[in-house]
């Protein structure tokens, strides 16, 4: 068990009650609701309790204690009315900050970053995903040594750390953690390198991504394409680990869909760059669906974060069609036209009705005639085996059976060209 565990051990039968705190722009009254609405959410998801909340709106946080000496004063009051016994701050703390908040409320204090962390580890299933959230959590945990050895003092009555053991145990335990993290990544690299060469070996069929805000709705909707049949749960970040699986067009042209971890605002960088192998599907992808849930007000804003991740992860670049999901939750359309007003194609669906899932084929479809190369390819009889992978792999516009062969006209992409040439198709100029 991490010391993250140990300073929050709670579960649905036993959960800890938390007070949230944040520090928000004067006169933003609605970023702070959203704020503190998304953070009761992800409180919820690591199976807290919330019994209450304290914003505070100002210019910028404090450098030491975060919120200001009098809403310090005043979460604290609200810390021992309720008998809660967890804080958690709406952004990251500094191991400074975080050691003055314990200091005056008396209870352990979480920052946004560690509460993600701590989702993350509680969802990881594979080796890869519970590698790389432990390699997060750790390089989260060396600068803030000193304010978990605070911690661990004052519950067994110790008298400080200024000097003496406790300096040098933090350096002893520094040293330690970096090993481990070392050692960590050392075999996460041998399991994203077969990850890489997996997801590589897919380049001769198109490829779709699915990306957006955690809770937008990707693993739903890729069920109603695909029959999947992957967990699909009304909770932030329930799955960690990248699915793919088959979408079978009208034709029968198959394309590949892959669903990735959902983003989030304020996403810890040790997440960040702890997952960038678990999303190569994205960055290796031919096309991204970009998922939003249509019905949250927040809808404009969680998009935008989902592009600067994207930008840092290097894939601002692949072309991206926008999936305005969960219009069964709308009363009025008209709520879509902020994020039609975005630019770039988007298509409205509802992955829980399947409503919009045609147009959004179709629209792939669009995208795909316009993408790829349209080409006559002689099928021999020789090589009549290759049909069926045609059929499957490219999208067949028409077909002439003659004495030489099957003579199709399909769009496809170079790569997958020089693939069905290489097994016995020919090009009709060079009979």
């Amino acid at each position: 068990m991490s010391s993250l565990d140990e300073k929050i051990q709670t579960t649905r039968e036993n959960p800890l009650e938390a007070i949230l705190f944040g520090v928000f722009p004067h006169g933003d009254q609605r970023s702070a609701v959203e704020a503190m609405s998304e953070l009761r959410e992800l409180a919820d998801t690591g199976e807290f309790v919330v019994a209450g909340c304290v914003a505070q709106h100002r210019r910028h946080p404090d450098p030491n204690n975060y919120l200001g000496r009098g809403k310090l004063d005043e979460l604290a009051e609200i810390v021992e009315q309720t008998e809660a016994q967890v804080v958690i701050c709406d952004d990251s703390l500094s191991p400074a900050q975080g050691r003055n908040i314990e200091k005056t409320v008396g209870v352990t204090v979480l920052d946004r970053s560690e509460l993600i962390l701590h989702i993350f580890a509680h969802h990881a299933k594979t080796t890869q995903a519970k590698l790389q959230v432990e390699i997060a959590r750790l390089q989260y945990q060396v600068p803030r040594l000193k304010r978990m050895w605070t911690h661990l003092e004052r519950q067994r009555g110790g008298i400080g750390l200024r000097g003496g053991a406790g300096e040098k145990q933090i350096q002893l335990d520094r040293s330690e953690l970096r090993s481990r993290i070392a050692g960590l990544a050392k075999q996460l690299k041998d399991i994203e390198a077969r990850k890489v060469r997996e997801v590589r070996a897919r380049e001769d069929r198109f490829t779709i991504a699915l990306v957006g805000y955690t809770n937008a709705g990707k693993s739903t909707l890729m069920n109603a394409m695909t029959s999947a049949d992957v967990l699909a749960e009304n909770r932030l970040f329930s799955t960690l680990d990248t699915r793919t699986r088959p979408w079978r067009l009208p034709g029968g042209r198959t394309v590949l869909l892959s669903d990735t971890v959902g983003f989030i605002k304020k996403l810890p960088h040790q997440l960040v760059a702890s997952f960038h192998a678990t999303l190569e599907e994205a960055l290796n992808a031919d096309l991204l669906f970009v998922v939003a849930d249509s019905s949250s007000i927040a809808a404009t804003e969680q998009l935008e974060a989902v592009e600067e991740v994207l930008d840092a992860l290097g894939a601002g670049h692949i072309p991206r069609i926008y999936v305005l999901n969960k219009t069964d939750l709308l009363e009025d359309r008209s709520h879509l036209a902020p994020l039609y007003a975005r630019g770039g194609t988007a298509v409205a669906v509802s992955a829980k009705t399947g409503d919009g899932i045609d147009e959004l084929s179709h629209c792939l479809q669009t995208y795909l005639a316009s993408a790829e190369q349209k080409i006559q390819i002689l099928v021999p009889h020789t090589a009549g085996g290759l049909h069926a992978e045609i059929r499957s792999c490219t999208t067949v516009l028409s077909e002439f059976y003659s004495e030489e062969g099957c003579l199709m006209e399909v769009q496809v992409s170079p790569s997958l060209l020089g693939r069905l040439l290489s097994k016995g198709a020919k090009l009709p100029d060079a009979q």
